[in-house]
């Protein structure tokens, strides 16, 4: 990937997207293309196709794709699955039949086994069942890198794809229903703070264990490795590399940690009988290590610019 490059982000909206639209700027990547879901439905194939043959980029990132927290995941599994598959297939394939030189496939941590050895590491792919309350979106995360890989292997296409770990930040959704985890916390805290609240009840029982990578982190390593990440870096036999920070924390402690930025002074209570989600979700990072990428903004520094961005959002 080279500044002269032309470069389409799917989903530039997004948490993700919009981060890497902002971080190719600010590495002098110029010939940015975006479009928005009215200009660009990418679950249409023929639009898809057209816009392809009308633009012709050279790089491609995918960070389009229908997301969502646990209740989102649970209550919704056919919307996940189904509308992930059309862009996916609409926007990689599309990618490989308009010749598109280099593309960067977005996935998600959700796509290892509920039980692998932690810290995940790629190898770890296939070999256990999926957590069963986001199953479908991970299913249809495995079933895009699988099509990267096979296009790789098939027709040599330098397609690659990055699996981050749970990301927050700037630009993330905050929707009291189907947020995920962490910037559902800073809404319901943050909320109960500005009312009195005694207490907040919060899902599940606190002890599951999540890493947590600032958006703009993961825009950087993103455009990190479309930059320098060659075949003989990845895994053997698989074509997808992890991104993630190394911090770790219990959802309590996230909670705690919330709550102070937010200066909650009530009781955080936890519920049991509802689902916890994964027990433990830490990545293995040590290819992207090796490359010598390190995360930049620690998760206090970022709750606390995320907390920011939520007020002013919300003319708090």
């Amino acid at each position: 990937m080279t500044p002269q490059d032309k470069i389409f982000v799917a989903g530039h909206r997004g948490l993700v997207g919009s981060a890497i639209v902002r971080t190719l700027g600010r590495r002098g990547f110029a010939r940015v293309v975006v479009r928005t879901r009215a200009e660009l439905d990418l679950r249409d194939r023929t639009a898809v196709a057209r816009f392809y043959a009308a633009e012709k980029p050279d790089v491609v990132f995918v960070a389009a794709a229908k997301v969502g927290g646990i209740h989102a995941n649970a209550t919704m599994p056919t919307e996940f699955l189904h509308e992930n598959l059309e862009i996916q297939n609409n926007v990689i394939f599309g990618a490989h039949e308009a010749n598109v030189r280099r593309l960067v496939f977005l996935g998600s941590s959700c796509i290892y086994p509920r039980d692998a050895a932690q810290p995940l590491v790629e190898a770890a792919l296939l070999t256990g069942p999926l957590e069963p309350t986001n199953k479908a979106y991970a299913l249809a995360k495995i079933a895009g890198l699988e099509l990267v890989q096979s296009l790789r292997k098939q027709y040599g296409r330098d397609y690659v794809s990055v699996m981050p770990t749970n990301l927050y930040g700037p630009g993330d959704n905050f929707d009291a229903m189907n947020a995920h985890v962490l910037p559902a916390l800073i809404r319901r805290i943050e909320e109960a703070a500005r009312r009195g609240d005694a207490d907040v009840t919060i899902w599940g029982s606190g002890k599951p264990l999540r890493e947590f990578l600032f958006s703009e982190d993961c825009a950087d390593a993103i455009c990190f490795l479309a930059e320098r990440l060659k075949a003989e870096d990845l895994p053997v036999g698989l074509a997808h590399v992890n991104v993630g920070s190394g911090d770790e924390v219990s959802i309590a402690e996230l909670a705690r940690l919330i709550a102070a930025a937010v200066s909650f002074k009530g009781a955080l209570r936890f519920d049991p009988s509802k689902p916890d989600g994964t027990p433990r979700k830490r990545l293995d990072t040590s290819i992207l290590e090796r490359l010598g990428w390190r995360r930049a903004v620690p998760l206090g520094e970022g709750i606390a610019r995320t907390v920011a961005y939520w007020r002013k959002v919300s003319g708090r």
